[in-house]
Parts: C-alpha cells; sequence; structure tokens
C-alpha cells in the first residue's frame, strides 16, 4: 500500500476497523430495509479524531481483499490517516456489523459479523516494520486483546516498545464481555495491559467491574499502584474525573460534562473524550483542560448518527474552545 506521508507516524493505533451498516429508520433490525453504509471501531474513531486535529496518525490493522476492504482503506486515506501498517489478508474477510436506529438518549443494539475476521488474525509480526523511535504517543484499547490470542500478544508487544521508546501511552478498556471467554480472563489481561500505560481511560462501570472496587478515587489508585501515572474516569453526562501526578504532585478533582440539548446516538461518546483527552495532553495542556476538552469532544460524538462524525477538526474545535471559555 502506498505511504501518504515519507516520515513516520507521530501517533500510533491499531485494532479493528469494520464496514457499519446503519439502519435508516427505528426499529428491530429484521424489518429494516434500508441502510447507510459508515465507518466503525474504536480504535480507528480515536485515530479520525487525532487525524483531524492535525496530529501524524498511523493505523495498524488487517483487511480483507474484498470491497468492504477497500471501503475501509479509502475511508482512512480520506482522513489523512498513515496506511504503511495496514495490511492485506488474502484468506479471511473484514469484519461488519449493522446497528438500528437509536431512539433518542437510548444505546442502539448492534450485531457483529467479525468472528474469523482479517483483523483477528493480527499478530506480532504485524509490528516488524514500525520505527518506534518516532512515536510520541501510542494509543490501545481493550477490544483488539479480546479479539485472538495473537491480537493479544501484539497489543502487548506494541505497549511494551513503545514504552522502551519514551513514547506516553493511553489505554482504553473498552469492555466487551461477549468477545471473551470468561470475565475473569478479560479482568486479568486488560488490568495487566493497563500496567504498561501511562493514562488508563475506564469508564466508570468498566473500572468497578476491573478492579472491584466502587468509588471513583479507588479505581484510581489501583491503576496508578499498577504503574499509571493518571487516571481518567468517564462519569458519562456528569462529566469525567482525574486522579494522577501529570502535574508532579497527586491530584483529584471532577469536572462536569458539557450540556447536550438532544442526544442522538451515544456510540463513539467515550472515543470522542479519548480524542479530546489525548491531544489536549499532546498539545500541552493541564489535566483540567484536557479533562474539560475531554468531555467538549465526547458531547458532539453524541449529537450525531455515527460514531465518528461529530468528531471536530483543528479549527471547529477552537471555535467550540471559544464558545465554551470555561473548557
Amino acid at each position: 500500500m502506498e505511504n501518504r506521508r515519507s516520515s513516520s507516524p507521530q501517533v500510533l493505533t491499531f485494532g479493528e476497523a469494520m464496514a457499519m451498516f446503519v439502519a435508516d429508520d427505528q426499529g428491530d433490525l429484521s424489518a429494516i430495509e434500508h441502510f447507510h453504509r459508515r465507518l466503525a471501531g474504536a480504535d480507528n474513531n480515536v485515530a479520525i479524531g487525532l487525524s483531524r486535529l492535525g496530529f501524524h496518525v498511523g493505523w495498524l490493522s488487517r483487511i480483507g481483499t474484498d470491497s468492504l476492504g477497500r471501503f475501509i482503506q479509502h475511508a482512512l486515506s480520506a482522513e489523512g490517516i498513515d496506511d504503511r501498517y495496514l495490511h492485506t489478508d488474502t484468506q479471511h474477510p473484514t469484519g461488519l456489523m449493522f446497528k438500528e436506529r437509536a431512539e433518542e438518549g437510548a444505546d442502539p443494539r448492534a450485531e457483529y459479523f467479525r468472528r474469523g475476521s482479517a483483523a483477528s488474525y493480527l499478530s506480532v509480526d504485524d509490528a516488524s516494520t514500525i520505527d518506534f523511535s518516532s512515536l510520541t504517543h501510542l494509543h490501545a484499547t481493550g477490544i483488539t486483546p479480546a479479539l485472538s490470542e495473537s491480537a493479544c500478544q501484539l497489543t502487548r508487544h506494541l505497549m511494551q516498545q513503545a514504552r522502551a521508546q519514551g513514547a506516553s501511552i493511553s489505554f482504553d478498556p473498552n469492555l466487551r464481555p461477549s468477545l471473551w471467554p470468561s470475565e475473569d480472563a478479560m479482568r486479568d489481561t486488560l488490568n495487566a495491559l493497563a500496567s504498561h500505560a501511562d493514562w488508563v481511560l475506564p469508564g466508570l462501570a468498566e473500572g468497578q467491574l476491573l478492579t472491584q472496587q466502587e468509588t471513583p478515587d479507588a479505581i484510581a489508585d489501583a491503576y496508578l499502584a499498577r504503574g499509571a501515572k493518571a487516571v481518567v474516569i468517564k462519569l458519562g453526562p456528569e462529566g469525567s474525573y482525574y486522579r494522577g501526578m501529570l502535574t508532579g504532585k497527586l491530584e483529584s478533582f471532577t469536572v462536569p460534562g458539557q450540556p447536550v440539548a438532544k442526544v442522538v446516538d451515544t456510540v463513539g461518546a467515550g472515543d470522542g473524550f479519548a480524542v479530546g483527552l489525548i491531544s489536549a495532553l499532546l498539545d500541552g495542556l493541564s489535566p483540567k483542560q484536557a479533562l474539560n476538552r475531554g468531555n467538549l469532544v465526547g458531547a458532539q460524538a453524541v449529537q450525531v448518527i455515527g460514531d465518528m462524525e461529530g468528531l471536530p477538526n483543528r479549527q471547529q474545535l477552537q471555535a467550540l474552545e471559544a464558545n465554551h471559555p470555561d473548557a
């Protein structure tokens, strides 16, 4: 595949991008005849969001030689994603999913067709050409290690290599229990991976399940004890909670969420939050400013249909922040 840029990416994300067919009308998928095709995948949502904000982002994945694989490659390239680490798999298909049209404020139901997909065959070999010395940041989620044992090994390898080269690492557990053999396996694997991250970004319910702690500060302390520099817990409409030492001393605070007039689709809100938070920290902003930006971008994501359509470019972000001076 042709490289879009001659220099190596400064930010790397990886995982499974899928073609997503969103129902045109509300109702059970069995009764829907018309769909719109879009791009889906938590990891590539973050890649797209950071690319729109001007970061040179690389994407590591596998796609099939089918039309859906070509659709994904073209969609990511159109977003300015560096595709030099996107591998074509001639033996396995591209994953896809179907999603209901959600009622206002509700979480839409989805059906996945990803078992045996090209991305489930990701392995350490797919990272053989990565220039880790060029990386400033790696973003990982808990979805990729759930795809297969080889994909889990790749996740661990990328996090270890990025840390060895001094890149910062963010980790969003992004739980998908149906992909794991058991809750214990999910908990043990993701907590072990979190120990390789600098910034751990669970939702409140995710943090409770993974750490078996109830309060945000106890959840954060569990990950700080594992080596994280900061833990940011997503609280949904209530905002986000920070506990960490990014300023050189231990700080804890909650930042209120951004009001939203109408929630259209909640899927992608956490990815939008990650885009805002990561971009702010890479821009050198304070933790409180980073949480404010995370809340602001997450609020944009829930106001549109689709997982990443609401993510702003740099000019739009500057306008949003100007209109929300507290952020």
